[in-house]
C-alpha cells in the first residue's frame, strides 16, 4: 500500500532523510519510531505529497506521490502532528466543511458527517464550539476530518502528544478499532508505549536513517541468538548455574536483579527439559519463564542515541 523506495531530502547542506526504504502492506498498522528530530515528519510529509523527495520514489496504492498528487490526496487521511482548527464555528459545521472540500455530494455529506462523528466519539459535542474543545476532543476532531471521506489510508504523526492518560489510552482504542475495519494506518511516535500493542510492523529511524523495518517478532529473531529464559530459585544460585551451563544448547548463564538469565538456543518444548534438570538435582525452582521482549527493548536495542 504505501512503499518507500531509496527516498532522500536535504535542505540546502543538511541531509533530514538519507536513502530510506521500507514498504507498508495493505491493511497494516506501520508504527513509525524515532526520537525527535529523526526524519519522521519530513518521511511523512513526503507520503502526503506535502514535500517532494529530492531522490528517490515513493508510492501510496500503486501511484507516485510527485506524479499523481491529487490522486494520492484522495487515497490518504492525513492528521499533522502541528494541526490547526477554525475556532468560530461548531463541531458539526467544521466536519462538514471538510466534507465539501472532499467535494463529497450534498445530498451524501449529512450522514457520512454523522457516522464520523459516531465514530469518533463526538456525535454529543456536534454542537459545542470548535473553540471550546478539550485538547482531547481536538485531537478526535482533526481524526474525524481525516476519515470524512473514506481513505484507504490514514497517516497519523504524532496523534496522542500532548494527551492525558486517559486520552491517550482512548486514542488507541480508536485506532484499533479502525485497523479492524481495514484502514491501513501509519502512525509515528516516539512514546513506545502508544505503539506496542497496535502496531502490526514498525520502522525505527535515527539521524534520518531507517535502521530496521518489519514485523516485531521478526526483527527480534534476526538481532538474538535464541531464548531468554528468566529463572527464579530458592537457595543460592551456583550449583543451578553450574547445572544449566552443562546442558545443551545453552549459551549463556548469568545472575542478574536476584534471578537467572538463561540464553538458550532451543525451542520452546525443549525448554522445559531445563526446569526437569534442576527439580532432578533438588534445585527449588520458584519461577520459570520466557523473556517477552518488547518495542522499547528493540528501540533501546538498536538505536545509539544520535542526534541529527
Amino acid at each position: 500500500m504505501i512503499r518507500v523506495e531509496q527516498v532522500t531530502k536535504r535542505y540546502n547542506r543538511t541531509t533530514a532523510v538519507d536513502r530510506i526504504s521500507f514498504h507498508v502492506e495493505k491493511g497494516e498498522v506501520f508504527g513509525f519510531i524515532g526520537p525527535n528530530g529523526a526524519g519522521k515528519t519530513t518521511t511523512i510529509k513526503m507520503i502526503a505529497t506535502l514535500l517532494e523527495p529530492t531522490m528517490g520514489a515513493i508510492h501510496v496504492d500503486g501511484l507516485s506521490v510527485t506524479s499523481y498528487p491529487e490522486q494520492v490526496r484522495k487515497l490518504i487521511g492525513y492528521m499533522a502532528d502541528d494541526f490547526g482548527v477554525y475556532d468560530g464555528i461548531q463541531v458539526d459545521e467544521y466536519i462538514e466543511f471538510f466534507a465539501a472540500a472532499y467535494r463529497i455530494p450534498s445530498k451524501k455529506r449529512k450522514a457520512i458527517c454523522r457516522d464520523v462523528m459516531e465514530l469518533t466519539d463526538l456525535t454529543g459535542l456536534r454542537t459545542k464550539m470548535v473553540s471550546d474543545l478539550s485538547k482531547g476532543m481536538k485531537q478526535r476532531l482533526c481524526l474525524a476530518r481525516a476519515l470524512v471521506h473514506d481513505p484507504k489510508v490514514l497517516i497519523l504523526d504524532e496523534p496522542a502528544a500532548g494527551l492525558d492518560p486517559r486520552a491517550r489510552i482512548e486514542f488507541r482504542e480508536l485506532v484499533k478499532e479502525l485497523h479492524a475495519m481495514g484502514k491501513t494506518i501509519f502512525i509515528s511516535s516516539h512514546i513506545l508505549t502508544e505503539l506496542s500493542d497496535i502496531c502490526t510492523t514498525v520502522g525505527i529511524i535515527e539521524s534520518g536513517r531507517l535502521l530496521v523495518s518489519g514485523k516485531v517478532t521478526d526483527i527480534m529473531k534476526k538481532l538474538t541468538r535464541g531464548t531468554e529464559l528468566v529463572i527464579t530459585i530458592d537457595g543460592p544460585p551456583d550449583n543451578a548455574m553450574m547445572i544449566l551451563q552443562q546442558q545443551e544448547n545453552v549459551s549463556e548463564v548469568k545472575q542478574e536483579d536476584g534471578v537467572l538469565r538463561v540464553l538458550y538456543e532451543g525451542d520452546g518444548a525443549q525448554a522445559s527439559k531445563l526446569m526437569k534438570e534442576l527439580i532432578n538435582h533438588d534445585i527449588a525452582v520458584l519461577g520459570f519463564h520466557e523473556e517477552k521482549k518488547d518495542l522499547e527493548h528493540l528501540f533501546m536495542q538498536i538505536t545509539r542515541g544520535d542526534v541529527a
